[in-house]
């Protein structure tokens, strides 16, 4: 029972570091991000330049210790190394969770969402599991003993999930789980179908007799369904709670508002363009490479002297930065402003490009990965 206990553990939370890891480093420089918010929290911004990097290495440690802990490999380090992760992590949940800083912990990145509850319990479950692996740590055996082959698959791990994280960063996610992923009909995940179900809340109130000093703590139905509010000598007390009771339909895209530098919604005019368009994404411009804002310049400029194609640049910079921006750089594309977060989504890339038409996102590139004009026409814009 002990054996199958411990063999129990060892694969799952070798397996589930593993998933963990691989999904993260298929979008490590979502994985930053999420890091970045975690350092805002902790008054440790100064981390913030170095986010990718340091999501990338957390990445490949978890590959790393997961493929361990299968092997069998330096049991008592692993052990000892994986209590410590899990340890830290199981903090930093619980921390999202109970003072509701950080809304995703980003445990397995966009694929499966957790809510920082739900990311504390799997926390809590892999710690129980871990801290028996730790107390057992001299009993998990070595799938072989040969020094040399033990070295040889390390390397091998670290250096394949290496190679994974940086063509991933490089080259934009194998698998995009976002909502703006290739095929996706932008207009359709922003639009609440007819008859949707909403969310559903409840309105708490905390109310007090003026004439006794009686408290009571009431919803908004009770409330009203008792008649209390007929009664002049109850009054409400403080500010009114709302809580999720239900949740209704999810829209997948509801945070995309695209406007000119005075304000002007062009988010539909943008979007549901019929014709090829092509969207830069540099949600921002001060960390933005230059090179290839450049080299997107000179493109879409052929573009759209031969083929008539839009071209947009968004970014959440102002409209005075983003302005000294597109006269230092002689930029040809038309600015329109979003907040950074769905620009985020859009491509992980700064800068990015989606090429759109009417509505749908046909193709997206990294600047490091963008076809050359030519390629573009003869895929696209001559047919």
């Amino acid at each position: 029972m002990n054996k199958a206990a411990l063999n129990f553990s060892r694969i799952f939370v070798g397996v589930l570091f593993i998933i963990s890891g691989l999904i993260k480093a298929n979008d490590s420089l979502g994985f930053g991000y999420k890091l970045e918010e975690y350092f805002d929290v902790f008054h440790l911004s100064f981390f913030n330049p170095y986010a990718t990097p340091i999501a990338m290495f957390l990445c490949v440690l978890e590959i790393v210790f997961g493929a361990l802990l299968l092997f069998g490999f330096w049991s008592k380090k692993v052990a000892t190394g994986l209590l410590v992760i899990i340890i830290f992590f199981t903090f930093l949940t619980f921390v999202s969770a109970a003072f509701k800083v950080v809304t995703s912990c980003g445990c397995f990145g966009d694929a499966i969402p957790l809510t920082p509850w739900q990311s504390f319990s799997k926390d809590l479950v892999l710690l129980t599991l871990i801290i028996y692996l730790f107390i057992h740590r001299t009993k998990i055996l070595p799938v072989t003993r040969n020094e040399g082959a033990q070295k040889i698959a390390l390397v091998a791990v670290v250096v394949v999930s290496t190679a994974f994280s940086i063509y991933t960063y490089t080259y934009l996610p194998v698998v995009d789980f976002l909502p703006y992923k290739i095929g996706a009909n932008l207009p359709e995940l922003m639009r609440v179908p007819p008859g949707a179900a909403p969310d559903v809340y409840e309105i708490t109130y905390q109310l007090k007799n003026k004439k006794t000093g009686e408290k009571k703590v009431m919803s908004d139905k009770d409330y009203l369904k008792s008649g209390i509010w007929e009664d002049s000598n109850w009054e409400i007390t403080g500010d009114p709670v709302q809580k999720l009771i239900k949740k209704g339909y999810d829209v997948k895209i509801k945070d995309l508002m695209i406007s000119d530098a005075s304000g002007t919604d062009y988010t539909k005019e943008l979007i549901e363009n019929p014709y090829y368009n092509l969207i830069i994404v540099a949600y921002n411009l001060n960390d933005t490479n230059e090179d290839g804002i450049a080299k997107l310049n000179a493109l879409t400029l052929n573009a759209t002297e031969q083929f008539n194609i839009r071209t947009v640049m968004l970014t959440s910079n102002s409209a005075q930065d983003a302005d000294a921006f597109s006269k230092r750089m002689k930029l040809f594309a038309e600015i329109f402003y979003a907040d950074g977060v769905p620009l985020k989504s859009m491509v992980r890339a700064n800068p990015g490009v989606l090429l759109l038409k009417n509505g749908v996102v046909i193709n997206k590139w990294s600047f490091r990965s963008m076809p050359s004009f030519e390629k573009l026409s003869q895929t696209y814009f001559a047919k």
